[in-house]
């Protein structure tokens, strides 16, 4: 059945709405903040600041804590607002462990208000992030992960069965494909293919943006210039065709035996309130942080995974062992590793609603402040031999597995990434469907590039796949 996503007038003004009202300044309304009280940095110009965190970030940061040591500010578009960056883990744990009413985490995410919108989880704070993330919890809790993880597998063995032995190919471009549609079938719950054609495109679009778009949003007369306008209209296409899936998926009369994300946030309440529940708008809002915070992070997390194992054979034996033994401790310690060596987000960040001294320094209202993932991943005393790919580090067995405030991909405290758990078993299935089929073979090496707000392999993490032969 098509969707008459057309018919649904209104959506068209609810996007532009949002464009035109969305701040991305996460310091509105906060004092001006006197340099000479936060720690050292550069002095260049914050534009030029701005282009080498956002664009060279895997460069910039380890530059910075050499120039400066394990506490620095970076100087940042729009609005001259200061960024102070930690690379110790008592001050992360510091960080994730401070009041939320003081630390904000929505203001510091303010950049991606366009996008998701203000009802997003990464952009509220206080009591609305409270209400939201009790809505939206019991979709990603133990017993409906379970209920995913059949379906996640299903999506992920249709995929690499279509693979061609012999074939050398772009692990990225194949593990974005594969996530994409695991948000939509699992996430969104669409299993239609006219509706999976008409979504894929505008999602693709979604992602796909260069950051410099991401900083344009400060300035709304760009929003009718080329790539900035592109970007507004892909947005009202793929609002259209959510907002009408929302719709007529809250209409359904199988809700309660549907399992997807969406159909469980469409029943979630609060028991203590029965009219509580998420309205349309606050649906899309999170439906698209899922999409944007579970999509390419995830196929970025996985490019670097088959690319590591392909380098070692020792590694890739243990792995399709693990396969065929069950032992998912293995799967999911790989992924992890990737996510330790190959950051996927470059920071976590707040911003802080009262003077609070952090890591030993008295910062005032307005600062932003956060642990570095780049630097917490690369730290020697965090994980010894930091250059090697060592998944171990992360089993049980090992004696010493890391602690949740040096192993941050995920953030953490109250504000922890609520699909960390989605996201684990995915690669935990993804991995199985790929390694009790094939022999991978890296082709060539790779080192990150920035693409949207995450990091992503520069060549694509090439490959080449064979049939395995499983012997008896």
């Amino acid at each position: 059945m098509t969707i008459e996503a057309d018919r649904v007038a209104d959506t068209r003004d609810l996007t532009l709405r949002r464009f035109r009202n969305s701040s991305v300044l996460g310091g509105r309304g906060l004092p001006p903040i006197p340099m000479d009280s936060l720690p050292p940095g550069p002095k260049w110009p914050a534009l030029l600041q701005t282009v080498a965190l956002m664009r060279f970030r895997h460069q910039f940061h380890p530059w910075l804590q050499r120039r400066y040591g394990d506490a620095f500010t970076v100087n940042l578009i729009p609005g001259n607002r200061p960024l102070v960056l930690f690379a110790r883990p008592e001050v992360t744990k510091e960080i994730f462990a401070g009041d939320p009413a003081v630390f904000h985490a929505g203001k510091g995410n303010a950049i991606l208000g366009p996008i998701m919108g203000e009802h997003s989880l990464l952009l509220q704070d206080g009591g609305e992030h409270h209400r939201a993330r009790k809505l939206l919890m019991p979709a990603f809790l133990g017993h409906a992960l379970r209920g995913y993880r059949v379906l996640v597998g299903d999506v992920a063995g249709a995929e690499v069965e279509g693979w061609r032995a012999g074939e050398t190919f772009r692990s990225l471009e194949r593990m974005n494909a594969l996530t994409l549609e695991v948000i939509l079938r699992v996430v969104f719950g669409v299993t239609d293919e006219e509706r999976l054609a008409r979504l894929r495109p505008a999602v693709n679009h979604t992602v796909d943006i260069n950051p410099a778009i991401l900083l344009g949003w400060a300035y709304p007369r760009l929003q009718k210039m080329g790539p900035w306008r592109r970007t507004v209209e892909n947005q009202v296409d793929l609002d259209r065709l959510m907002y009408a899936e929302i719709r007529e998926r809250r209409a359904a009369t199988d809700l309660e035996s549907r399992t997807d994300v969406l159909s469980r946030l469409l029943a979630a309440t609060d028991p203590e309130d029965p009219d509580s529940g998420l309205d349309d708008t606050e649906l899309r809002d999170q439906l698209v942080t899922l999409l944007l915070a579970g999509h390419e992070t995830t196929a970025s997390a996985l490019s670097w995974a088959l690319i590591e194992i392909g380098r070692s054979p020792d590694l890739l034996a243990r792995t399709q062992r693990a396969v065929d033994e069950g032992d998912d401790a293995w799967l999911e310690a790989v992924f992890k590793e990737s996510m330790r060596l190959h950051p996927i987000i470059p920071m976590v960040v707040r911003t802080l609603m009262e003077p609070t001294t952090v890591g030993g320094w008295d910062l005032p209202v307005g600062a932003t402040v956060g642990p570095s993932i780049i630097l917490s991943h690369q730290q020697e005393d965090n994980f010894p031999d930091p250059d090697v790919f060592r998944p171990e580090r992360f089993l049980a067995s090992s004696g010493d597995v890391p602690a949740l405030n040096v192993w941050i991909p995920f953030g953490g405290g109250v504000r922890r990434c609520i699909g960390a758990g989605f996201s684990l078993m995915e690669g935990v299935e993804v991995l199985r469907q790929v390694f009790s089929r094939y022999d991978v073979a890296s082709v060539g090496s790779d080192v990150p590039r920035v693409r949207n707000i995450t990091s992503v392999p520069r060549r694509g993490a090439r490959v080449r796949v064979t049939r395995r032969v499983v012997r008896a």
